[in-house]
């Protein structure tokens, strides 16, 4: 009996040893690693990501429902503005129209003989202009049934190079289904997003260096032609459109957009990844007095992996670079180096 409660102490007092360790070890602080904030030299070369898009682009569908009863769909081949490149069977429409213009032929006779009678008073107005009323309806059912057969007949809205054809000859398509497309591509289009800030380096006229994804590195100058009046409400950036003449890209391709902001700078840089991005800013957390504290900041260049923050940030913070995501608001932070 006596071993029994010396072995029970034991147990007992090693488990109470324990347990302020376990504590300690549950309330230690999250470790993260910081950078001072400092300016550095930069240059102001503003890089930005753009898109090539075609200057002008349609995706062709009829106007009306029905059997495909000619088909011209050069796929790759460069066709002028009218090209018929479709026919929906018309052959009720037609038929409808024929018979319009029969009844034409007899209306005009017959108003043009009433108009005769009613000189020399040998009818009255209202047996005339019934004539003539319907004679101005059968000309109308004409005009209609006319624009029915034009909506049949597909064109190419411009001169331009037509896509993969996507149906066949003799299929059912409605407005909804897309016959092909067509593309012009003698100039095509850079669309790309600066920050709002800068906004004035970016008018109509100006020319931009465009870098392309792809094994030929010479670089390329488009002009600017136009820049959206609003900025984006989420981003805070600016869409910029820029032309470029006499290039082999592709719509869609990713392009590199390098925009001369003039004399290099001073700024501070931190990691992109240290931007805490949320619905209306983009938040860091800096260490004041021991404690995370989120600040929200504006950005401005963009490198390759650094932003630069223009607002929100003041030299000597202390930035953290690591464990951005397990801080809290006035959490403690144990700081483990001071990074460069």
């Amino acid at each position: 009996m006596g071993r029994s409660v010396l072995f029970l102490l034991i147990i007992l007092s090693a488990c109470h040893s324990k347990k302020p360790d376990a504590n300690k070890r549950n309330g230690a602080p999250p470790t993260a690693d910081i950078m001072i904030a400092r300016p550095q030299s930069v240059s102001n070369i503003v890089e930005a990501n753009g898109t090539v898009v075609a200057n002008e682009f349609v995706q062709l569908h009829p106007e009306a429902s029905g059997r495909i009863t000619y088909l011209n769909v050069p796929e790759g081949v460069f066709v002028n503005q009218g090209t018929v490149i479709a026919r929906i069977n018309d052959a009720d429409l037609q038929a409808q129209l024929s018979k319009s213009k029969v009844q034409l032929e007899l209306a005009i006779k017959t108003e043009e003989r009433l108009k005769k009678l009613l000189a020399i008073n040998g009818i009255n107005q209202a047996d005339y202009d019934s004539a003539l009323n319907q004679l101005q309806s059968i000309k109308t059912d004409i005009a209609y049934y006319q624009a029915l057969i034009d909506k049949t007949v597909v064109k190419a809205p411009f001169s331009g190079t037509v896509g993969l054809r996507l149906v066949s000859i003799g299929a059912y398509v409605t407005p909804a289904d897309v016959i092909a497309s067509i593309q012009q591509l003698n100039t095509l289009k850079i669309d790309f997003t600066l920050p709002e800030s800068y906004g004035a380096l970016v008018h109509k006229g100006n020319v931009v260096t465009i870098e392309m994804d792809t094994e030929d590195t010479v670089k390329q100058k488009a002009t600017i032609i136009a820049v959206e009046p609003q900025a984006n409400t989420t981003t805070r950036n600016l869409k910029v459109r820029a032309t470029l003449q006499n290039t082999k890209a592709h719509p869609g391709s990713f392009v590199k957009v390098y925009v001369d902001a003039g004399e290099n700078k001073h700024a501070i840089m931190l990691p992109a990844n240290v931007l805490i991005p949320n619905d209306q800013n983009n938040q860091v957390v800096i260490l004041r007095n021991g404690k995370a504290k989120f600040v929200n900041v504006e950005t401005g260049i963009r490198q390759a992996s650094n932003v630069e923050i223009t607002k929100g940030i003041s030299e000597g913070d202390s930035v953290l670079i690591t464990g951005v995501l397990f801080a809290r608001p006035d959490a403690v932070i144990k700081v483990l180096s001071v990074k460069n």
